[in-house]
């Protein structure tokens, strides 16, 4: 497990002002993002020792030199008591040994408030909140059985709907209900009847249109799947558009020009083909059960 970062009394940091606030939220989303496919690599164990080492040094500075050891979550917790982004990121983090008290009592006292269960917020990211409540060891706002039927994927409505943003509500009420890809049965039957009959035609369509950032998080939902079908023809498709050195471009091919630039424009897509591969390896290995997870 990582370390509990420094002293949170330490002379020498200066939280953000105003005018970069919004820059820090845009900022730590992805170290968040990091850390939640981290915890599916160490999980799965089907990556190489190297490429676990690595994770685990990436997450290391994460934690220590971005996040401060949990004292920038704070910040932004107590600045905004009822915002879920500093508690969303802090989870995963939680979950691989990295903790800060002080963060987790005031999450608690806010969460408490009958507002954190009052803030609106969309369907899906309300599910999500009661995920990560309840992987804290929360007592959900709003039960999780209530929260997805308020979701379009809970709804089963008609699947030719489907656009860009709808898909990705679907992907994301996936991996809320199954962890990560962790308990499959997670996820109710009559969706993954659902997702089974429909999957398929929805990952054609954004094969062929050519956005990997959407494909690869329809290739974890077919990992999370009963029986995923694993198709060979996406999974080419998608290995194809994969630059050399693992880069993953978000849409056609890969940007070319300034190195943040292009970071910033492939880190989600990276993130998320790693995800794919590391469950989808898992399931064509055996890993993945179809009960919950001990």
């Amino acid at each position: 497990p990582g370390g509990q970062g420094p002293d949170p009394g330490a002379p020498g940091w200066d939280a953000p002002g105003p005018d970069t606030e919004w820059e820090v939220k845009d900022r730590l989303k992805p170290i968040g993002e990091l850390a939640i496919i981290g915890k599916v690599l160490f999980r799965e164990g089907v990556a190489g020792s190297r490429q676990a080492a690595l994770a685990r040094q990436l997450l290391d500075v994460a934690w220590r030199d971005h996040l401060e050891g949990g004292r920038l979550l704070r910040w932004m917790q107590e600045r905004e008591p009822l915002s879920p982004i500093p508690f969303e990121i802090y989870v995963p983090f939680y979950e691989l040994g990295y903790q800060d008290p002080e963060f987790e009592e005031h999450l608690r006292h806010s969460q408490r408030l009958a507002s954190w269960a009052a803030v609106e917020a969309t369907p899906v990211r309300r599910l999500g909140i009661s995920a990560f409540e309840r992987r804290l060891g929360l007592t959900p706002s709003l039960p999780t059985d209530v929260a997805v039927r308020h979701t379009w994927l809970g709804r089963t409505p008609e699947p030719w709907t489907v656009e860009l943003n709808l898909a990705y509500g679907i992907t994301h009420t996936v991996f809320h209900l199954t962890d990560w890809g962790e308990n499959p049965a997670g996820l109710p039957p009559d969706l993954s009847d659902y997702l089974t009959a429909w999957l398929p035609a929805w990952l054609d369509d954004w094969r062929e249109v050519g956005n990997w950032d959407l494909l690869g998080e329809l290739l974890v939902v077919d990992a999370c799947l009963p029986e995923p079908a694993l198709d060979h023809r996406v999974w080419q498709a998608f290995a194809d558009a994969q630059a050399s050195d693992g880069a993953m471009p978000a849409h056609g091919r890969m940007p070319r020009g300034d190195e943040d630039e292009v970071f910033d424009l492939v880190h989600h897509p990276t993130l998320v083909a790693a995800f794919a591969s590391v469950l989808a390896t898992s399931r064509a290995m055996g890993g993945l059960r179809a009960e919950p997870a001990p």
